[in-house]
C-alpha cells in the first residue's frame, strides 16, 4: 500500500482475519478453498459482484510489486466506497419508512377523530371486529381425483329458480404493454410480455362466455413496428363470440375483442418504462373507441340508447392510471388489478443495497408507476388481488390504501353513518382462472414404466375426461429430451422467462451443488423465446449468460435442458412429458404475485415447489400438493425437490390433492366470483343518459344553422354534427335517437340565482360580483346557451398568464385573448366557425372582469372551464318581450357538477386541510402556510391563499397526506403559487375536456389548447393526447409547477413527450397565425 494508507490495509487485513477464523476448520467444506477476497466482496459488502472479485484475483495475480500495490490499493478504495454506499442507503431507507410510519399512523388518529362523534362507544368497539378483506368463500372439496365440478362447458350454469339474466352487459379491459394477441402468444419474449398478457386474454375470452355479458373489448396498444409480427398492428381482433349456451342467438358486434389503439411511435415498439408519456394519447383513443361503440352496442341491445360500460377494468400500473381516467371521463366503475406493484418492488430493491433509490427511478421509473397506481387506488371500486398477502404485504404499503381505516369506514358505511368524504377500495381475493380445454393428463399407477394411458379434460371447468389414444410423441419433446444423457429420469421444469426477479440462477446452484439430486433428476429450463443473447435486454441477457456459465462451472452437460424455441401451444406437452417422467415443477420466484404456472402443473398432475413469498402460499392452501421454500436458500430448495423426486408415495399423494380441487382456479368460477364481486360496486352512469329533451328540434332546426358572422351577439353556427344530404339523414336528425346528445334537456342549465353560493357547512350565500352576473326581472326571454354538440373543432385558452405582483390576469393574457378572438372571428376563409373556449384558475367573475377589461363579451366563447375545472359555464342572452336580448347570463352545467360530485367530501376536506394548516404552522413555528379563502370557495373547489409559497408543501406531499387519511381529491396550486386549489377527484381542466366529448361529441382530436411554457401544477396534464397542443414561448412569468412534486420524484418528461407530432412550440405572434392555417 502507498504511505499514509496503511489503515486500509490494516483494515482489510483485519476484516478477512476475522472471516477466516470464523470459517475455522472448514476452509475445505464442499472440497473448495476459502477465498478472502470473495469473502469480503460477497459477505462484508453484501454484495454478489462477480466483475469485483475478478478484478481483485487479476491484481493479486500482478506481478510486478508496485503495481500490484496500486491496484489493490485502487481496489480497497471502491470495496470501501460500495460498504459506505450500501450502509447510507439503508440509513435513508430506515429513516423513510420511520417517517412515512409515522405519517401514518397521524392520519389514522386525524381520520379516526374526525369520524369518532358519530358513532356511539358500542359501535366504536365492534367496528375492530370487522374482517379487513374479502376473499372467496371457502369451497367444499370434491373427493374423486377427475371428476372435479358438475357444470361442462356446453352448459350455461344452471338457475331453475331464476329468470336467466339479460345479456346486456358491456366490459372493458385495458392491457397497455407488452405484445397481446389471442392466438400463438410469445409469452417469455421480453419482460413484458409474460403471465399477465396470457391472463388479461384469458379473462376477456371467458368473461364473453357469461351469460350477462354482450361484449368484452381488451384495449391494447397498437404496435406496427418491423420488429415484430405484422398481426400487433391489427386494429381488431376477435377472441371469441357466443356464450355458454351454444343454442343463444348472439348480435352482431358480440363476442370478446382485442380492440389495439395507436399511442406514441407507432413504428416502435417500447417497453413499459418508456410508455408513460403516452399514456394521455391512449386514453383519448379508447375513449372514443368506447363512446363510438356505446353507440353500436345501444342500436343492436339498447333499443336506440347508449350502452355504457359496466366497468373499466385496468391491469397493472400503465393501465390503471388510463382506466382511472377513463372512468372519470364517462363516470363508470372502475376496477383495478395490479399484477406487480411498484413499491413491493422499490423496498425489494432498496434493501439489497444495490442502488440508491434515484438510481433505482432512472431506470425503472418507479416513482411514476407508484402515482400511477396511487391515482388508481384514489378512482377504483373494486381491488382484485390474487392472494391475501398481496393486500396486506403489498398493497397496505400504500398511502391510498390502510388496512385498519379500511376497515373502520367499511363498518360505518354498512351502519349507514357518514364518513366525511373519506373512502378506500374494496379489496377482494380472486384467484386467476385457467382453460381446462384440451388438458391432457397422463393416468397410471406408473407414468414412467410402460405406457400409460392418457386421458384429455374437455371442459374450461375441469369437469369431463375422456380417454385419447396414444400417439407420436411431440415435437418439443424431442426438442427438449435431445439435451439429456439419460431423458427417462424424473424431470424438474421451471418456466419462467430469464428475469432476476426469477431467481433461476439460484435453482441452477442448488442443482449443481447437490449430487444426490443429479443423480436422480434431469432439470428442464424453459426461459422464453431467444434468438441471440446480445439482442436480448440487459437483465434477461445477463441471466441467461449467467445460466450457461453455471451449467459449465457444474459439469450440467446432459442434465440440463434449455431450448431457444417454443410456442405457447407447446406449453401443455411439456407440462405432460414432465408429468410423464414423474418430475416436479418449481417456482422460484423472490416474490410471486399469484402463480399461475402452478395452477397449470397442477391441472397437468404435476407436484410443485414453490416460493414462500406470495401467492403460493394460498395455492398451497388450496391444494396441498407440493412443499414451500425459501428462495434464497439454496439447500433448502435442494432438500424439497430430492424429497419430492426420490419419495414415490409423497409425489403420488401430492399429484392427487392437486388434482383434486383444481377446478377451485377454473375461469368459469373466475368469472362468477368476479360478476357478483362487481354487483355490489356503486353503479354509475353519466347524469345524461336518461333525460328527455323537448328542445332538440328547436336547436337541430334549420334557424339555428344560419349564423351572421359579424353579429357576435346571436352565438348561431353552422357547424353541425352531420350533413343533410339525403332523407334518412334528415329523419335521422329529426328523431335524435342515434346521437350522443339525444337526451340533453337545455332545461337543465337554468341561470345562476345571482348570488354565488359557497359551501362552507352551512352554504351561505355570498354577494353579487359585477353587473354580469345580475339577472333582471325585466326580462322575460332566454336565448339557451348554444350546445357544443353542434361544433366540429374547439379552440380552448389554457394560458396561466398572471402579473407576478398582482398575481391577477397579466396584459400579455388580455392582449392573447383580444388577439386570437379577433382572428379567429375575422377571418373569412374559415369554412366552418370553431367553439372558443377560456380554461382558468380563475373565478367566473374574474373571468368576466377580465374579458371586459379585453372588449370581450362572454358571448364570444361557447363555454368557461372556471376555478381549475371546478366549474363549466355556457353564456346565453336573456331578451325582453319584444325580443330585443338586453344582457347575458353564465349558465351552470348542473350535469357537470352531478358528474364531479363522486367522492367529494366538502367538510371533511376543509377541517383536516386546517389541521394540517395548523400542525405545519406549529412544527414551524410560524404563521399558517394557508389561509381559507371563502370569496373564490365554491361548491366544489376549496381555494386558499398561500402567504410563504417557499415553504409551503408540493402537491404530492399534500396528497399523500390527504390520501393517508382517506381523502381523494385533486390538489393543484395556481396563480403563480399564491393560490391552492382543492378539487374533486373528477374535476380538471383536462378531465373537462373529455367531459365535452363525452357529453356534446365534440372529439378530442379536434380541438386546439393553446398554453404557455409553464402554467399552474395541472399545466403538464394538458400538453398531451390526441388534442393539438400550442405551447406560446415567454407569455407566462413565474407559473406554479415549482410546487408540483418534491425533490427525487419524476418529471414532466414521463408525463408529456418531449416531441410529439400533436404540439407545436411558437412564438407568441406567430400563434394566431398556426391556428388559421390548422382551422383552414
Amino acid at each position: 500500500m502507498a504511505a499514509g494508507n496503511e489503515w486500509i490495509n490494516g483494515y482489510l487485513e483485519a476484516i478477512l482475519d476475522t472471516g477466516e477464523k470464523a470459517i475455522g476448520d472448514q476452509r475445505h467444506v464442499g472440497g473448495q478453498d476459502f477465498k478472502a477476497a470473495k469473502y469480503f466482496v460477497e459477505t462484508v459488502t453484501g454484495f454478489d459482484e462477480s466483475s469485483l472479485y475478478r478484478t481483485w484475483i487479476k491484481a493479486s495475480a500482478t506481478r510486478s510489486s508496485q503495481e500490484r500495490t496500486l491496484r489493490m490499493e485502487h481496489l480497497c478504495w471502491r470495496i470501501w466506497h460500495i460498504a459506505r454506499k450500501k450502509r447510507l442507503i439503508e440509513w435513508e431507507d430506515a429513516h423513510r419508512l420511520a417517517r412515512r410510519h409515522m405519517e401514518r399512523e397521524q392520519g389514522r388518529k386525524d381520520a379516526t377523530a374526525d369520524m369518532s362523534s358519530d358513532l356511539s362507544e358500542g359501535e366504536e368497539k365492534s367496528e375492530e371486529k370487522i374482517t379487513p378483506v374479502e376473499s372467496m368463500p371457502e369451497m367444499p372439496r370434491v373427493e374423486s381425483t377427475l371428476t372435479l365440478a358438475t357444470s361442462s362447458i356446453g352448459e350455461a350454469p344452471s338457475t331453475p329458480d331464476k329468470e336467466k339474466p339479460a345479456k346486456r352487459l358491456y366490459m372493458v379491459l385495458i392491457s397497455l404493454h407488452g405484445l397481446v394477441r389471442g392466438d400463438n402468444m410469445e409469452l417469455g419474449r421480453d419482460s413484458d410480455t409474460g403471465g399477465q398478457i396470457k391472463y388479461v386474454v384469458e379473462l376477456a375470452r371467458a368473461l364473453a362466455l357469461m351469460p350477462e355479458v354482450y361484449r368484452v373489448d381488451l384495449l391494447t396498444r397498437q404496435i406496427c413496428s418491423p420488429d415484430v409480427d405484422w398481426s400487433y398492428g391489427e386494429p381488431t381482433e376477435m377472441l371469441s363470440m357466443g356464450s355458454y349456451d351454444d343454442f343463444e342467438d348472439v348480435g352482431e358486434s358480440s363476442g370478446a375483442y382485442i380492440v389495439r389503439i395507436p399511442c406514441g411511435p407507432r413504428d416502435q415498439y417500447l417497453r413499459k418504462e418508456l410508455l408513460w408519456p403516452y399514456v394521455q394519447e391512449f386514453v383519448d383513443g379508447s375513449l372514443a373507441h368506447i363512446l363510438n361503440m356505446s353507440r353500436v352496442l345501444g342500436e343492436q341491445i339498447g333499443s336506440g340508447g347508449l350502452i355504457w360500460p359496466h366497468v373499466i377494468h385496468g391491469h397493472y400500473a400503465d393501465a390503471g392510471d388510463i382506466a382511472s381516467l377513463l372512468s372519470g371521463a364517462l363516470n363508470v366503475p372502475m376496477v383495478l388489478t395490479g399484477h406487480s406493484l411498484g413499491r413491493n418492488k422499490l423496498e425489494q430493491l432498496l434493501k439489497q443495497g444495490r442502488q440508491s433509490k434515484q438510481d433505482i427511478n432512472a431506470t425503472y421509473k418507479i416513482m411514476r408507476r407508484i402515482e400511477a397506481e396511487e391515482l388508481s387506488l384514489d378512482a377504483a371500486e373494486l381491488v382484485i388481488t390474487s392472494t391475501k398477502q398481496e393486500i396486506e404485504e403489498q398493497w397496505g404499503l400504500y398511502d391510498g390504501f390502510d388496512v385498519k381505516l379500511e376497515r373502520v369506514l367499511r363498518a360505518r358505511a354498512r351502519r349507514g353513518v357518514n364518513c366525511h368524504g373519506r373512502y378506500m377500495p374494496r379489496m377482494v381475493v380472486i384467484p386467476p382462472g385457467m382453460d381446462f380445454s384440451n388438458v391432457i393428463v397422463q393416468e397410471a399407477n406408473d407414468v414412467v414404466e410402460g405406457e400409460a394411458q392418457a386421458v384429455v379434460i374437455t371442459s374450461g371447468d375441469a369437469s369431463n375426461v375422456v380417454p385419447i389414444s396414444p400417439r407420436d410423441n411431440p415435437p418439443i419433446w424431442e426438442e427438449i429430451m435431445r439435451f439429456f444423457t439419460n431423458p427417462h429420469k424424473p424431470m424438474i421444469l421451471a418456466l419462467a422467462r430469464p428475469d432476476p426477479k426469477k431467481n433461476l440462477t439460484t435453482l441452477l446452484r442448488a442443482f449443481g451443488e447437490r449430487r444426490a439430486l443429479r443423480d436422480l433428476a434431469n432439470l428442464t429450463l424453459i426461459m422464453g423465446n431467444r434468438d441471440d443473447i446480445d439482442d436480448m435486454s440487459g437483465g434477461n441477457a445477463a441471466v441467461m449468460t449467467t445460466v450457461l456459465k453455471l451449467i459449465d462451472k457444474y459439469d450440467l452437460y446432459g442434465q440440463v435442458a434449455y431450448p431457444k424455441h417454443h410456442k405457447q401451444a407447446d406449453v401443455p406437452e411439456i407440462y405432460r412429458l414432465a408429468a410423464k417422467t414423474k418430475g416436479v415443477f418449481i417456482n422460484p420466484a423472490l416474490v410471486e404475485p399469484f402463480g399461475l404456472t402452478l395452477i397449470e402443473a397442477a391441472a397437468h398432475g404435476l407436484p410443485m415447489v414453490a416460493t414462500k413469498n406470495g401467492g403460493p402460499v394460498d395455492i398451497h392452501k388450496a391444494l396441498t400438493n407440493g412443499l414451500l421454500v425459501d428462495p434464497h436458500n439454496e439447500k433448502e430448495i435442494a432438500d424439497a425437490l430430492l424429497k419430492l423426486v426420490a419419495d414415490r408415495n409423497l409425489w403420488t399423494v401430492c399429484r392427487k390433492n392437486g388434482l383434486k380441487n383444481i377446478h377451485l382456479f377454473s375461469w368459469p368460477e373466475h368469472c362468477r366470483t368476479y360478476l357478483s364481486r362487481i354487483a355490489l360496486c356503486r353503479m354509475r352512469h353519466p347524469q345524461w343518459k336518461t333525460e328527455t329533451s323537448a328542445d332538440d328540434d328547436e336547436l337541430d332546426s334549420q334557424s339555428d344553422s344560419l349564423r351572421d358572422v359579424q353579429d357576435f351577439s346571436l352565438r348561431l353556427s353552422v357547424d353541425g354534427n352531420m350533413s343533410i344530404s339525403n332523407p334518412a339523414d334528415l329523419e335521422r336528425l329529426l328523431r335524435g335517437q342515434n346521437s350522443l346528445g339525444k337526451n340533453q334537456n337545455m332545461d337543465d342549465f337554468k341561470p345562476l340565482s345571482g348570488k354565488q353560493r359557497t359551501v362552507s357547512g352551512r352554504m351561505e350565500s355570498m354577494q353579487e360580483e359585477g353587473p354580469e352576473g345580475k339577472r333582471f326581472s325585466s326580462l322575460t326571454g332566454l336565448h339557451k346557451a348554444q350546445p357544443l354538440k353542434k361544433r366540429r373543432r374547439l379552440v380552448v385558452i389554457a394560458v396561466d398568464g398572471y402579473d407576478t405582483t398582482t398575481n391577477k390576469p397579466s396584459t400579455r393574457l388580455v392582449g392573447l385573448l383580444q388577439e386570437i378572438v379577433k382572428s379567429i372571428r375575422s377571418d373569412s376563409s374559415i369554412r366552418v366557425q370553431p367553439g372558443l373556449i377560456i380554461s382558468s384558475a380563475l373565478t367566473k367573475a374574474e373571468i368576466v372582469q377580465m374579458l371586459s377589461s379585453a372588449g370581450l363579451s362572454p358571448m364570444e366563447f361557447d363555454a368557461l372551464i372556471c376555478s381549475s375545472g371546478s366549474e363549466v359555464y355556457y353564456p346565453a342572452s336573456f331578451s325582453d318581450d319584444s325580443g330585443n336580448a338586453h344582457d347575458i347570463d353564465l349558465q351552470a352545467d348542473r350535469d357537470y357538477s352531478a358528474h364531479i360530485d363522486y367522492r367529494w367530501g366538502y367538510e371533511g376536506l376543509r377541517k383536516t386541510m386546517a389541521r394540517l394548516n395548523t400542525s405545519d404552522a406549529e412544527s414551524g413555528n410560524n404563521d399558517k402556510i394557508l389561509v381559507e379563502d371563502t370569496a373564490n370557495c365554491n361548491s366544489h373547489c376549496l381555494a386558499y391563499t398561500v402567504t410563504n409559497s417557499d415553504i409551503a408543501p408540493t402537491v404530492d406531499q399534500l396528497r399523500q397526506r390527504l390520501r393517508m387519511r382517506g381523502l381523494r381529491c385533486h390538489v393543484m396550486f395556481c396563480r403563480n403559487a399564491s393560490r391552492l386549489h382543492v378539487l374533486p377527484l373528477l374535476a380538471s381542466r383536462s378531465q373537462a375536456l373529455r367531459y365535452f366529448f363525452a357529453r356534446w361529441n365534440v372529439d378530442v382530436a379536434n380541438m386546439f389548447v393553446v398554453v404557455g411554457d409553464t402554467g399552474d401544477t395541472d399545466y403538464e396534464e394538458l400538453l398531451s393526447g390526441t388534442h393539438k397542443t400550442i405551447i406560446m414561448k415567454d407569455v407566462v412569468e413565474g407559473g406554479s409547477e415549482r410546487k408540483l412534486r418534491a425533490t427525487g420524484n419524476y418529471g414532466r418528461e414521463d408525463v408529456a413527450p418531449e416531441d410529439s407530432p400533436n404540439t407545436v412550440v411558437a412564438e407568441a405572434n406567430s400563434v394566431c397565425d398556426i391556428l388559421l392555417d390548422a382551422l383552414k
